[in-house]
């Protein structure tokens, strides 16, 4: 009876076979994940759009993935110090809170391993060709740490509170910024208007940026104390976890931990595997080097000369501490004051290029201030994108350096003498002829006398100390005057010495701008021209090379005031002091780039390992 249907029953058999082998398969797939509330959906009945290509696209956030537990790495590092305000525009007042407060904020720029300013929060800048106009758009993938989107609103709050009349950190910070006009003209476009071209004006713009939101309403005078100073809100890759105090209430340890916000930016995703920073505060450099001696902390910075030699000690020899270096953005050389009376023949090329013929540079650093510093020969830093390291400098010669002096020191003598007989009448003729004779200098007397200022540290000291036994062999009497730092420091400003042993820190900047300390209209005590060295040539070189925005002149300019500087011996270059930070050797990938301040040490961070 079922054969009419057997052609039927076999299509339902075949069909409850397929089925069951369908459920199989599908039971042996991943299940798709789910769509996210809000995401967006593809309609594919719709019509086909046109593609269009982003210049900018906007970026894709990735998805920050947390250490396994059991994982996290902590990096410890000690600081001599406590912490003061966790503020970036107060942070130059105070060491130890610029190396905290450069993990936690940004600026709108960067410095790069070469130097140069690069976009931090800005993702670019346009520059108006009179270059008195900056045009900075601003990224759009950064969040304060408590999940508000960065904008123009709180860069212009930053720069309202540092050019406030009531503004109470640093007073050159204000007197700068006093200057820049800042005009929001778009969410994610800022203006700045300068008031002269000013080409070193994007590395100004590395100062932390504050946020509005948290600050609304605060003036400059209530920043000072506002509770944000202990409890920041940053854009930068770690924050704030904890402080923790004494029975005194004096902070004894400050922990930093990963921002979940900037680990999903796609430049942190794969990066900053350190998942704590700790800071120790140490009363004296000595007990925290005990520290890293022990194992307690993991990294140590010095900040003297003392302190280098202290470190190198340490790590020498010392299979548990390694030892890194690069240059400080600071230049020790050897000024003459050229505005003295006693000393005016400074004015002269020839005795300049002379004294720095007879000096062997070499030798004198490397007795005096091996591991410490390396000889410098240049007034720009090697690490600078505008630094030329073959300049025209004389090789020591002592024989021709004392020729040289002995013909300048007749001709003064000379010149002397006819200066003399020009103000004289007939009746002084005799009293002008034994001027005259006095002046000149005799087979056995010096040439030129004079006094090297330095400051009371040993090692300069005795720097200076064999510069003067170098000299003496050229027929000068030279002395040495050691000052406590204070007094040194008037004397320098006051322009009370001969010459004198300085060194020119460049600050937090790695821009090679040194207007400052060679511009002859920048005598003490408006700049740190302390010799009063006078000399158009550079001076001009030195306007055109600051006030030039285009980097490719710049260039050009700072070139060519190197070439001038050695073939006119403004001043004697000795040395690069090396910053030296010294780390656990368990702590690895530790590279040390450009070093503009002490806080640029971290800005590797991201590659170290705790291992």
């Amino acid at each position: 009876m079922l054969r009419g249907f057997r052609w039927q029953l076999l299509a339902l058999f075949l069909a409850v076979i397929l089925f069951a082998a369908s459920l199989i398969f599908r039971s042996q797939i991943a299940p798709a994940p789910s769509t996210p509330e809000n995401a967006p959906t593809v309609d594919v009945t719709a019509a086909p759009t046109e593609i269009v290509v982003a210049l900018e696209p906007t970026p894709t956030v990735p998805t920050a993935t947390p250490p396994p537990a059991g994982t996290i790495s902590t990096f410890r590092e000690g600081l001599v110090g406590s912490i003061q305000r966790l503020n970036p525009v107060f942070a130059d007042l105070n060491p130890v809170d610029r190396d905290i407060t450069s993990l936690i904020f940004e600026g709108l720029t960067r410095t790069n391993a070469y130097g140069e300013s690069e976009p931090a929060l800005a993702q670019s800048w346009i520059t108006s060709s009179d270059g008195l106009e900056y045009v900075f758009t601003l990224r759009d993938d950064v969040l304060w740490q408590d999940g508000i989107p960065f904008s123009a609103v709180d860069v212009a709050y930053t720069m309202s509170i540092l050019r406030a009349p009531d503004f109470p950190g640093s007073p050159e910070l204000h007197d700068f910024w006093r200057t820049v006009e800042t005009e929001v003209i778009g969410e994610r476009l800022v203006r700045f208007r300068l008031t002269q071209p000013l080409g070193t004006f994007p590395d100004m713009l590395q100062i932390g940026i504050l946020p509005e939101h948290a600050l609304r309403g605060t003036n400059g005078a209530q920043l000072a104390s506002h509770p944000f100073n202990l409890a920041p809100i940053g854009t930068g890759p770690y924050q704030l976890e904890q402080i923790q105090v004494n029975d005194q209430g004096e902070p004894t340890q400050l922990d930093l931990r990963a921002a979940p916000v900037y680990r999903q930016r796609r430049e942190a995703t794969e990066r900053y595997s350190i998942e704590r920073v700790s800071f120790a505060f140490y009363d004296t450099f000595d007990s925290a080097l005990g520290a890293l001696s022990s194992g307690t902390i993991d990294g140590l910075a010095a900040q003297t000369a003392q302190e280098r030699r202290q470190l190198f000690d340490l790590a020498n020899g010392n299979a548990s501490v390694t030892l890194n270096t690069q240059l400080e953005p600071v230049l020790g050389a050897l000024i003459f004051n050229w505005q003295r009376e006693s000393t005016r023949f400074f004015r002269e090329q020839r005795i300049r290029v002379a004294l720095q013929t007879g000096l062997d540079r070499s030798s004198v650093i490397e007795r005096n201030l091996s591991n410490i510093a390396v000889e410098a020969n240049s007034p720009l830093m090697p690490n600078s994108w505008a630094y030329v390291p073959d300049l025209p400098w004389p090789a020591y010669a002592p024989d021709t350096a004392r020729a040289e002096l002995q013909l300048a020191s007749e001709r003064l003598a000379a010149a002397a003498a006819r200066n003399a007989d020009d103000e004289s009448t007939d009746d002084t003729t005799d009293a002008t002829a034994e001027t005259a004779t006095e002046a000149a200098p005799s087979e056995n007397s010096a040439f030129f006398h004079f006094n090297i200022l330095v400051p009371d540290e040993p090692s300069l000291v005795s720097l200076a100390q064999e510069i003067a036994a170098q000299w003496a062999q050229l027929n000068l009497t030279v002395a040495i005057e050691t000052a406590d730092l204070a007094t040194y420091r008037a004397r320098l400003e006051a322009g009370d010495f001969d010459t004198a042993v300085v060194e020119y820190a460049l600050g937090a900047s790695t821009d090679p701008d040194v207007y400052t300390f060679w511009h002859q209209g920048q005598f003490a005590p408006d700049g740190l021209n302390y010799g009063g060295a006078d000399d158009r040539t550079i001076s001009q070189l030195l306007e055109r090379a600051r006030r030039d925005p285009n980097g490719i002149n710049r260039i050009e300019f700072y070139q060519e005031f190197q070439q001038e500087f050695a073939e006119r011996a403004i001043a004697i270059p000795l040395y690069y002091p090396l910053f030296t930070y010294a780390t656990s050797a368990h702590v690895s990938n530790v590279q040390l780039g450009t070093i503009g301040a002490a806080s640029d040490r971290f800005r590797n961070l991201g590659d170290w390992r705790v291992n």
